[in-house]
């Protein structure tokens, strides 16, 4: 199972996150402890005064060619595991996340 899933506005999305890295990227799906899976992000910012949290939705943003006012954090804002919100066409989004993970894992993660 996919680490999104489509809903009515868009998708939701299961991320971990890993502020303070060398470069933003996306590693591609890993398992969490659960058995769910969850995108798995690196960004540069700290987990610091939400600093990691807007790295990210602005690397998501840039990414997908989203405004930054359609990414949100739905769960977890204080967390490494969160759920977001990105609001479009759901069949869209699920294409781009799709053809993006294949392309992250090709090429080793790189953005």
């Amino acid at each position: 199972m996919p680490p999104w899933q489509p809903v009515s506005d868009g998708v939701r999305l299961r991320v971990r996150l890993q502020p303070g890295a060398k470069a933003a990227r996306i590693d591609g799906p890993v398992s969490l402890g659960d058995g769910t899976q969850a995108l798995k992000i690196r960004v540069n910012a700290p987990a610091t005064e939400g600093k990691a949290n807007a790295a990210l939705i602005h690397l998501l943003a840039k990414r997908w060619k989203r405004p930054k006012s359609a990414v949100t954090i739905t769960a977890g804002a204080n967390a490494r595991e969160k759920t977001l919100h990105i609001a479009g066409d759901p069949a869209d989004l699920a294409e781009r996340l799709r053809s993006d993970i294949g392309e992250s894992n090709k090429k080793g993660g790189e953005s």
